[in-house]
This record gives structure tokens, C-alpha cells and sequence, in this order.
């Protein structure tokens, strides 16, 4: 006779029936008729799987029923059920609702449904009901609930969207409404047949096909988000990328860009990355209505590639079809666009650095036939710890190459002082540069807190001129210099605050009959709180500080126990002789610098402000640099103002620099930015940006004016619209805050 059922067991006596449940619920890899009467211990756990629930029933030798907080447990699988029943003779569960499976893998999808007929292993059958969510951002709901071999779903009267449904507005703001949904848990793929996209309810689209990858890929084949754009130049139009995944290390992105004034552009990426290095190549080709019957477009490709040794290759192309492209597309905003390879290798003791390659310059006024386009510099660097004198010294070797297009000896507008060329240089001169130099630099800690250092280098540069009336010819010069620093900080602590005070004096001497050739590399000098203590003010090796003379300064910092800090930082320079070395306006020509007055202040609540001028002997402006930063409380800003003296080779400039963004409502944000130009009135460039984001939506805006005009570039108004929907691929990610349902 069949054995009678067994007793309801209350939930503390839940885990007495693990063994019996997981014979009857174990797959097909073991027969039922040849099933043990009890588990063997060396049954592996990935084979059986374990029902929990507040009562159980065994009836005849077939049948099991659970009821009471169902739980099952099946390798990485997870199933929450009311009810279930398992009939061993058809091989199928039969399970009650509200049912709650938990899938493994990457997708991490959570299927929730009313009732459920699925195989032993949960791998196939039906659920009603059911609601399916992918990676805890995009939701499925569907009238019906397919899978098959536990690698694919489909779900039919299906409406899928990642935004927050609620009850009083059960409207989301966007929903995809089709037939049916197919997920393909091995390729990552959601299909969907007689597509319906929704806002807010409303249709808009209607698609006979649709694919889209799941939220946890990262990389496919596909279309990406659409761009739209519209400027003054080339009016309304629309970006339609499109992605080719060729390989695991290699892709292509295919950019149809069409505009109303009969323009087309067909722009194009493709990259590499191997172990060995990588390499990407991007460009486009136009046709538009800016420079009728033209062909136009851009080229560049970035490389870097791993040698032997520890050396690391770059290789950079830059070229454009006109001056004005790059800016008409909004590729880049560079006026000068360079083209070569690069050489480096970097250890903790040596530098090996090379550079060659050409400068192709887009500017107005700036000619690529006399300025030194073509160039190469190459430098090593290596450092050692002497015992035998002590402190740090270092060896270093430079090469510097660079040609002029033009074979002129002299300056071709020499005579008309009235055009932008004319600057009194060689407009063919060439020259060749080969420099080596040694440091040497120890410090000692004196009686009562002073430190000390001694200072000495040597330079030797070979230095050949070609095709210049003036300097043509070879030269060898050298030029020692020596220096003495001290440095006597004071500090004073108290409950609230600690102050330093440093006083700083460095005496330097260097020969003063140095061959004087002409600059290449350093036209442009800056005085600040980082060189006033250097042995040279040059940023290039064509010039070198010659002379005796005195760096000064004093420095004194608070740093308050609230989070607060104030640094102010003065300092001049004093010169034995005015050898004429630096141009007037630069704040270091004559015998005495200007005062250099550096000041800079942070709080604890995110406020940056730093300020740099030089003043002159009497106390006037040479320059001035103001930079503000805040960051906090859904706040950014950072400005800058700028102010420099009108000098021989610069215009007087006065410049503001505006970057700013707020958070001003949950999920949404605004940017704004502007570079003003005070000298002469007007904008050279303001935008404004407007962000929207929540769980399931991003929406950018932005509208951009460049004001400036030339003989090349006209002032462009330009207005993008890009919207991006969460839950499709990995970049479409969630990153809003989710919406809060009201009651």
C-alpha cells in the first residue's frame, strides 16, 4: 500500500527535510529509478538541489508538494514560491505565485511572475505574469514568459523600460511596447518584433525589427546614440553612429553626419589594442554648402607601441583640408596641429626623451614658410648619489634641430612695420643645437634651524646658424654657474593655528660673456613663485641667465585647525649688472625685478583663490593673474582673470575666463562658460550647457557661440541635442537620482 503522507512540519523543523528534497528535485543526471533511498555524502552539491519550505508532502512515490515561504535552491539559481508541486512522472514543477527567481551570471536578471510550469532544473517552461529585470535597471513586463535551455527568454505582450514605475502615475516617461521581446543570455541581445516607442505614453516610433544589447555589454555591434546639431553655417542636421565590434581588439565606428544646407559628412574611427601597443585612426570627408564643389575633411591617428628595452614609441598625425574645418565641425578648437614620433623611456634615475616631427600652424597672420615648422629635439637625463662630495648630481645631453620652409636670410617685411610678419628675424634661418650640461646640489642643516645648499652647474652648447645675414656660422660656448641658498622657516603653533614664516636668499653667479644668439625657444619668460629660486628664468636651452645676482623672498602661511589656509608669497630679484637679457614687460629686465606678490587661500568648504602680480620699482602693474575655484554643495565655479602690460613682442591683454555648473534641482544641470576679451570688448566664446538625468534618461543641451571672425573662420552659433536611454549597453548605465513616487 502507498506509504501514508507525511506530517506538516512546523518552520523551525524546515531544515530535517533538505536531504529528501534534494533527491527528489535532483536533474536528470541521475535516473529516478536508480535514485539511493538517502544522498550519498560524496554527491557532488552542483547536482542536487535543496527545497526548504513551512510544509512538505510526499505522496505515492512520485509526487512532492511545498507550500508555506517556498525555497528552492538549484546551483546559483534562486526560487522564492507559495506553493510548488513536483510530479516525477512528467518532469515538470508546477509552482503558485507570487514567484521570485534569481538567475546567475553577469545579467543578474530577477524574474518575478503569477504562476510558473517549468523542467526539474528551471532551464525551460512557462510563467504568467511575469516581470523580468536585467542588471537591476531595465524591466520587462509580459503577459507570457518563455525560456528555453536557460539561455533564452521570450517574453510576448511585452512593454520594457528602466524608469521607475508609480502608482499614481503608472506612465512612464518612456516605455518600448512590442509583440514580443527575445533575451539572449549568450550573445547579450534583446530582439524586438513590431517595436512601439513611447513618451510619456505618447507613440512616436513604430520599428518592425529592433536589437539592442542588454545593460551588461560593453562592446557590439549596433547603432549608437544619435546626435543632433544644428549651427549657423551648416543648419539642422543629424549624427548617426555606427558601431563594428570586427574583434575583441579592434573596432570601427561609421558617423553619417547629414545637414540641411546640403551638406554630408561621412566620419569614421577605428582603433587597435594589442599587448604590444595600440593605435586609433579617425577622420571624415565633406561635402557642404560652406566651400561649394570642395571636398573637405580632417585626418588623425594616435599611436603608442611598446619597444624593447623599456622604451615607449609615439606616432601622432594631424592634417586638414582648410583652416577653417576643424572648427566648422567641431573636431578641435588646436590652431596649430602638429605631426611626428616621440621616444621616451622613463626609470628612477634616467630620462630618455625624443621628439621629431612638423607643426602645421591653421592661424591667421602665422606663415608655415618662416616659422620653424620642422623640428626635432632629443634629451637624456641621468642622476647619481656621489658619495665622496655627497648630494645629487645629474648629467644631461639635449639635441635640438629646426628648419624654416623659406631661404631667405632676412626678415621679408623688414621695412613695413605695419604688417603682422614683421619681427625683425631671419625668415629662413635654420639651426642646429647641441647641449650638455651638469648639476651638482647638496643641503646641510645648520645650528638653530637654518638650511643650507650649495649649488654649481656647467653648460656647453655647440650651437650651428644657417641662412641668417646676422648669426650665420658655428659657435661653442660655456657657462659656469655657482650658488648659495639659505633658508631660516620659523614656525609658531598654537591651540587653533600654525604659522611658518620663511625668509629665502640665493646668491648666484654665472659668466657674463656668453655669445648672445638669437631665441627660439625662449621668446616668452615668466616670473612667478616656481623660479624665483632657479638658476635660470629660460624655459628653452637657447638662452641661459647670465650674471651676479640676488634672489630674494619671504614667504608666511597660516594653516588654521578649522580647515582653513592663507599663504602669501613676496620676492625681487637684484642684478650686479643690466646685461639686457630679458625684454621690458617681462618683470625681470633692469637691475632689480619687479615685486613678485603671490598669494593663495583654501577653506575647508571648497573655496580656492590665488592671486600673481608684478609690480614695478613704483608700485605699478606689470601683470596681473586672479584665479577663483569653488567646488561644493552641487556647486562649481572657476574663473580667471588675466592682465598683462603691452610689451615688444606681446599686445596688451586683458582676458576674463568664466566655467561654472550647478545642480539646481535633482537631476538637473546647467553649465555655463565664457572667455571675454576686456582689450577688446567683446566674447571670443561663450556656451551653455543643460543636463537632465534620472534612472532611466539622460537629455543634454547645449548651444555654443564662437565670436571671433577671420579671413578664414566666420563667428558660428551652434545648438546639440543628444538623449541617451539607461538599461541598453553598459554606457547606458544609470547615473540620475530615481524617481520619487508621490502618494
Amino acid at each position: 500500500m502507498p506509504p501514508r503522507p507525511l506530517p506538516a512540519f512546523a518552520p523551525s523543523a524546515r531544515a530535517a527535510l533538505i536531504a529528501a528534497a534534494a533527491l527528489a528535485l535532483a536533474p536528470a543526471a541521475l535516473p529516478a529509478q536508480e535514485a539511493p533511498t538517502t544522498p550519498p555524502v560524496s554527491a557532488p552539491v552542483s547536482d542536487a538541489a535543496t527545497l526548504l519550505a513551512d510544509r512538505i508532502e510526499i505522496t505515492g512515490q512520485n509526487r512532492i508538494t511545498a507550500s508555506g515561504n517556498v525555497e528552492v535552491y538549484w546551483q546559483e539559481h534562486r526560487l522564492n514560491a507559495s506553493r510548488l508541486v513536483y510530479d516525477e512522472s512528467e518532469d515538470r514543477l508546477t509552482i503558485e505565485g507570487p514567484i521570485r527567481m534569481v538567475e546567475p551570471g553577469v545579467t543578474g536578471s530577477v524574474i518575478v511572475a503569477d504562476q510558473a510550469d517549468l523542467s526539474r532544473d528551471l532551464q525551460n517552461g512557462v510563467m504568467l505574469g511575469a516581470r523580468m529585470v536585467l542588471s537591476r535597471e531595465l524591466q520587462l513586463a509580459a503577459n507570457r514568459l518563455e525560456r528555453q535551455d536557460g539561455t533564452r527568454t521570450i517574453l510576448r505582450e511585452v512593454v520594457a523600460s528602466s524608469c521607475r514605475i508609480c502608482a499614481a502615475d503608472p506612465t512612464p516617461l518612456w516605455e518600448i511596447r512590442a509583440r514580443t521581446i527575445t533575451h539572449d543570455a549568450t550573445t547579450h541581445q534583446l530582439v524586438f518584433d513590431q517595436a512601439q516607442f513611447r513618451a510619456m505614453g505618447v507613440p512616436l516610433v513604430w520599428l518592425p525589427k529592433l536589437r539592442m544589447p542588454d545593460p551588461t555589454v560593453k562592446r557590439m555591434t549596433g547603432l549608437l546614440r544619435p546626435e543632433f546639431r544644428t549651427t549657423s553655417l551648416l543648419g539642422p542636421g543629424v549624427k548617426l553612429p555606427y558601431f563594428f565590434a570586427l574583434s575583441p581588439e579592434r573596432d570601427l565606428t561609421l558617423t553619417p553626419y547629414l545637414a540641411a544646407s546640403h551638406s554630408t559628412t561621412l566620419g569614421f574611427r577605428y582603433r587597435v589594442a594589442q599587448t604590444w601597443g595600440s593605435y586609433q585612426i579617425e577622420g571624415a570627408l565633406s561635402r557642404d554648402s560652406i566651400r561649394p564643389g570642395e571636398r573637405r575633411g580632417y585626418l588623425f591617428a594616435d599611436g603608442r607601441f611598446a619597444l624593447p628595452g623599456g622604451f615607449t614609441l609615439g606616432a601622432q598625425l594631424r592634417t586638414v583640408s582648410d583652416p577653417s574645418y576643424l572648427l566648422n565641425y567641431d573636431i578641435t578648437d588646436d590652431d596649430r596641429l602638429w605631426s611626428g614620433l616621440t621616444l621616451e623611456r622613463v626609470r628612477a634615475d634616467e630620462l630618455i626623451w625624443a621628439k621629431v616631427g612638423n607643426t602645421h600652424s591653421l592661424r591667421d597672420g602665422e606663415s608655415n614658410s618662416t616659422q620653424p615648422m620642422l623640428s626635432g629635439d632629443a634629451s637624456w637625463t641621468r642622476v647619481f648619489q656621489p658619495r665622496l662630495i655627497g648630494g645629487e648630481l645629474s648629467f644631461s645631453g639635449s639635441l635640438h634641430a629646426h628648419r624654416r620652409a623659406s631661404d631667405l636670410t632676412t626678415d621679408a617685411a623688414l621695412g613695413d612695420e605695419d604688417t603682422d610678419l614683421f619681427d625683425t628675424e631671419s625668415d629662413g634661418r635654420d639651426m642646429v643645437r647641441l647641449s650638455a650640461e651638469a648639476d651638482w646640489r647638496r643641503n646641510w642643516l645648520l645650528p638653530g634651524g637654518v638650511l643650507a645648499a650649495a649649488e654649481g652647474a656647467l653648460t656647453v652648447d655647440a650651437i650651428t646658424v644657417r641662412q641668417d645675414a646676422v648669426y650665420a656660422g658655428e659657435y661653442l660656448r660655456a657657462l659656469p654657474t655657482i650658488g648659495v641658498e639659505l633658508r631660516w622657516p620659523w614656525v609658531a603653533s598654537s591651540g587653533r593655528a600654525a604659522q611658518v614664516i620663511e625668509p629665502v636668499a640665493q646668491l648666484v653667479w654665472s659668466g657674463k660673456h656668453v655669445k648672445d644668439l638669437p631665441y627660439e625657444d625662449s621668446w616668452l619668460t615668466e616670473f612667478d613663485e616656481g623660479n624665483l629660486f632657479s638658476l635660470t628664468r629660460y624655459p628653452g636651452e637657447d638662452a641661459r641667465e647670465q650674471g651676479t645676482r640676488a634672489n630674494l623672498g619671504l614667504s608666511w602661511t597660516r594653516h588654521d585647525a578649522s580647515g582653513w589656509s592663507l599663504g602669501v608669497t613676496a620676492g625681487r630679484i637684484y642684478r650686479l649688472d643690466d646685461l639686457g637679457q630679458f625684454t621690458p614687460g617681462s618683470g625681470l629686465s633692469g637691475k632689480r625685478s619687479d615685486w613678485l606678490i603671490a598669494t593663495h587661500l583654501s577653506t575647508a568648504g571648497g573655496l580656492i583663490l590665488s592671486n600673481r602680480a608684478l609690480l614695478t620699482e613704483g608700485f605699478d602693474l606689470d601683470r596681473d593673474e586672479l584665479r577663483v575655484a569653488y567646488l561644493g554643495g552641487g556647486v562649481d565655479f572657476a574663473a580667471g582673470y588675466l592682465w598683462m602690460e603691452q610689451t615688444a613682442y606681446n599686445p596688451e591683454t586683458s582676458e576674463l575666463l568664466l566655467e561654472s555648473g550647478w545642480d539646481w534641482r535633482p537631476g538637473w544641470r546647467s553649465t555655463l562658460s565664457t572667455r571675454y576679451d576686456l582689450t577688446a570688448d567683446r566674447a571670443a566664446k561663450a556656451a551653455f550647457g543643460l543636463q537632465y538625468a534620472n534612472e532611466c534618461i539622460s537629455v543634454e543641451l547645449s548651444l555654443s557661440r564662437r565670436f571671433t571672425s577671420s579671413s578664414s573662420v566666420e563667428p558660428e552659433t551652434d545648438l546639440g541635442l543628444s538623449v541617451q536611454l539607461a538599461g541598453f549597453g553598459a554606457q547606458g548605465s544609470a547615473h540620475g537620482p530615481e524617481r520619487v513616487c508621490r502618494r
